[in-house]
């Protein structure tokens, strides 16, 4: 059912009750009532302060604000943002435009949040308006305000008049702000460099064609929060109106900060026709209707204009919020928020047939249902499954954060929500309710179970009008009105639905279709039993032989899905077994299995089998096809004969390869590998000699290591990635540089990788890049920015690839992206069973438990 990557439920942000958190002249305060901190004042000319009580130094201070956070949300959110804030440059943490009325009317509360953000270490940078005081101020002299399209008409007395009041408001916020001991900065101009807009229709109204940044970057590195007005002016010196809200989007455009946020006092965007705040607005799927709106107009359909023009602009994840000053605490440090959200979201979908869907990404999201992450199921029976309805539907978002299936025609005679499955970004985004509004509207009657252990229980009774329980399950229905047909409903669920979803297991095969059969020569090693505990769980293959001249005539017990003993198959043999083996596997040591497999090429083309070498003999060989499936799936489909990846070839390539196209020419990258000493495999050896190792870290193949040819002769065949580089650039002209060493724990590999690149770039793009390349990828988790970098411990027993670190040089010339990979199974043994899926036409994650992602 609804199967999340979030483990906190859904139902948070519409049951959360918002506790106040203010500050004010000098005093902050929380729904704790004895719980009292007093401010520092400070000079309003200078940045002395006076010497806190002794109670209450610096760090004290700071903690004790962070605590009062813990009332607006949970300690984990809060420190996540506060982590997420503290991890860009200052100057990027946010921009906040400030309406003039909030300044009138909310000041001091204004002043307080502002100083709530500054007393954690955050400085976000103000841009301020004054239009309803501008207003009264034309209206005292006589001067009729004129407007154009949401637009104010700007004469030169109007900018007179407009200059005066932007530096007196500005002054305002700042003189507040240093009254609670926050240092600010007035800067009335200088900042935005603009043209005219349209001098005979604004008059004197700019756009904004440049921003300098030097003043707002040296207020910060000053300790002071950078206050700025909108005014422009033109590279000759005129100044221009600006809109305060298209002054801000252009300063966001620029600094791309973490945040975006727009006050103003009602706390929100409230809709003209209903009177009611708007809570969410998905630009892609609602712009075209809201602008219809007749309430939408003036100064409003200039903002929401703007923020989409913005928003056009920036990365798909970030969005806009319009807030009270009040409530700013909410929205920063909190999944849930406060006041209106605006990003582009994405479009809708309902399809009816998986021929008019995306099956691959389709796939991606499936694949995070729990009997799929387990390896109960697979996602090719689940659409084996599909396709036996008499008649479905497929809900979900464009990017494919959350998907729903409704089966119609089922015994219980309504239709039947089959699976509701979100990833964390489509939950936090509430993606889930826009897809769960729309199919409710098709189908106003529901029924469904789910189990108790899914961990977003809450959601789904939060939404259902009534529930009923048995065996650790409840049956939800939805939209019902009449009882005795709630009734008979349930009664057949409970015959019908209960048992499905406890015990179903759909076939992709006929009854009389029999499991593909698997040969293992070379069973001894660690990666051989790995393979076979996969081979255990696995649908539809099964173990046939398994070879070990070590182990001959010895049962083989860690299989269990037939009795099988070992043998020690000969090369010669194998010609008797082409009937019997539709995959045979090697799991030898380098140079050895090339007998085996010239005595299997030499089987008349319809007999030969699909041979996987997990070896290093044939990863140069262009006749083989090199088996890293998130490269080079396709080519993995249509093969007869894979060469398994290294361990250490498949982190680093994967930490390296989405930055191929930005790497510099002089100098390749270096990897810094260490693994854990089963790598060294089990015949005895100091490397992997757990005393030898012990408060120990050893260099070895210091020079010319395998592995090292290895990632930089596929990074080169790498089309995925350079396929944009059509400037003549060389792929990779530089060989990569590496270094392994071998570590006192048993399984995992660390990977730092420093990369040089030929042009500047920030922490945030490369990451970016890395989210992009990997975004549809089930074994690969690019770590968020709020995260550490990844850690062995974390993804030893795991069944894919981490990356994260994403740091940056201060010269934005050279990347640092750290990775971590089992080397027994995403470096050896699932990375087989993933190439075998695929090339014998199965589900590719079939038997392979997906792990954990952070996103």
């Amino acid at each position: 059912m609804y199967s999340s990557l979030c483990s906190k439920s859904l139902g948070g942000k519409s049951s959360r009750t918002a506790q106040r958190i203010f500050l004010t002249q000098g005093k902050i305060q929380a729904n704790c009532p004895r719980l009292l901190v007093r401010a520092r004042s400070v000079s309003t000319t200078a940045a002395v302060r006076s010497t806190p009580p002794r109670w209450l130094d610096e760090r004290t201070e700071k903690e004790t604000i962070v605590k009062l956070l813990y009332n607006i949300g949970s300690r984990k959110e809060v420190e996540q943002y506060l982590r997420h804030f503290s991890s860009v440059e200052s100057q990027k943490f946010a921009v906040i435009k400030v309406g003039g009325a909030v300044l009138t009317e909310e000041l001091n509360t204004l002043a307080s949040s502002l100083t709530f953000l500054n007393r954690v270490g955050l400085y976000p940078i103000v841009v301020h308006g004054a239009g309803p005081q501008l207003n009264k101020l034309l209206e005292d002299a006589g001067i009729e305000p004129q407007y154009h399209e949401g637009i104010r008409i700007t004469d030169r007395k109007t900018l007179e008049i407009a200059r005066g009041l932007f530096q007196a408001e500005n002054l305002k916020l700042v003189e507040a702000l240093e009254r609670l001991g926050t240092r600010a900065r007035p800067i009335p101009g200088g900042v935005f460099i603009a043209d005219y807009l349209d001098k005979e229709k604004y008059g004197l109204v700019g756009k904004i064609t440049g921003v300098r940044k030097a003043m707002i970057e040296s207020s910060i590195q000053a300790g002071a929060l950078p206050i700025l007005t909108s005014l422009a002016e033109t590279p000759d010196g005129q100044i221009l109106n600006v809109n305060a809200d298209v002054a801000a989007g252009e300063l966001a455009r620029v600094l791309e900060p973490l945040k975006v946020v727009y006050l103003n006092e009602k706390n929100g965007l409230i809709s003209g026709s209903t009177g009611e705040k708007i809570s969410v607005i998905n630009l892609d799927e609602e712009y075209d209707a809201l602008m219809k709106e007749p309430w939408v107009r003036y100064g409003t359909k200039l903002k929401i204009n703007q923020i989409k023009d913005l928003l056009d602009h920036l990365p798909r994840s970030s969005s806009v919020a319009i807030i009270s000053a009040e409530h700013l605490h909410k929205e920063l440090f909190t999944d849930s928020g406060a006041g209106t959200l605006i990003r582009r979201g994405h479009r809708l979908f309902r399809h009816q047939s998986l021929q008019d869907i995306d099956t691959d990404r389709l796939r991606s999201i499936i694949q995070l249902d729990p009997s799929i992450q387990s390896g109960k199921s697979s996602v090719a029976q689940y659409f084996h499954h599909l396709a036996n309805q008499s008649s479905f539907s497929i809900y979900g978002d464009e990017s494919f954060q959350v998907v729903a299936v409704v089966l119609e025609g089922t015994p219980a005679g309504v239709p039947v929500l089959d699976k509701f499955i979100a990833t964390k970004t489509g939950s936090l985004n509430n993606v889930t309710d826009n897809v769960w509004n729309l199919l409710t509207r098709d189908y106003p009657r529901l029924a469904w179970v789910v189990p108790h252990s899914d961990p977003n229980l809450t959601w789904h009774f939060e939404r259902a009008d009534g529930s009923v329980t048995r065996n650790q399950q409840t049956v939800f229905w939805y939209g019902f009105d009449d009882m005795e047909e709630v009734k008979r409903c349930v009664t057949q669920l409970r015959r019908t639905l209960w048992n499905h979803v406890a015990h179903r297991a759909f076939s992709t095969t006929s009854a009389a279709a029999r499991n593909a059969r698997v040969g293992l020569i070379g069973a001894r090693g660690y990666t051989g039993q790995e393979f076979i505990n996969l081979l255990n769980q696995h649908p539809s293959l099964d173990l046939a032989y398994v070879s070990s001249r070590e182990l001959n005539g010895k049962p083989l017990e860690s299989y269990t899905k037939g009795s099988l003993n070992y043998v020690n198959i000969q090369p010669e043999e194998l010609k008797d077994m082409a009937n019997e083996v539709d995959c045979w596997v090697m799991a030898l040591p380098n140079g050895v299995c090339a007998p085996f497999v010239g005595a299997l090429q030499t089987l008349p083309a319809e007999k030969q089998p699909l041979i996987l070498d997990l070896s290093a003999d044939y990863r140069f060989d262009d006749t083989w096809t090199y088996g890293l499936p998130e490269f080079n799936r396709a080519e993995v489909k249509h093969t007869r004969a894979i060469s398994n990846p290294g361990c250490y070839a498949t982190g680093s390539q994967m930490a390296i390869a989405p930055l191929l196209p930005y790497l510099a020419s002089e100098q390749g990258p270096t990897v810094f590998g260490v693994s854990g000493y089963s790598g060294a495999g089990t015949k005895p050896s100091p490397k992997n000699d757990p005393e030898f190792l012990r408060d120990n870290l050893v260099a070895y193949a210091l020079t010319d290591h395998i592995h090292e040819r290895e990632i930089t002769h596929q990074l080169r065949r790498l089309k995925p990635f350079t396929a944009a580089m059509t400037d003549g650039t060389s792929v990779l002209p530089t060989p990569v540089a590496f270094v392994p060493h071998v570590a006192p724990y048993f399984q995992g590999i660390h990977l730092t990788v420093s990369l040089p690149l030929n042009r500047k770039m920030t922490s945030r793009q490369v990451r970016e890049v890395y989210e992009e390349a990997y975004r549809n990828e089930p074994l690969v988790d690019v770590l968020p920015a709020t995260a550490d970098v990844p850690l062995v411990r974390d993804n030893a027993g795991q069944h894919g690839v981490r990356i994260g670190g994403f740091a940056v040089h201060s010269d934005g010339r050279r990347a640092v992206v750290v990775a971590t990979i089992d080397n027994l199974l995403k470096g050896a043994a699932t990375q087989a069973i993933q190439n075998i899926n695929l090339a014998l036409q199965l589900d590719e994650l079939a038997s392979i438990p997906l792990p954990h992602k952070s996103s």
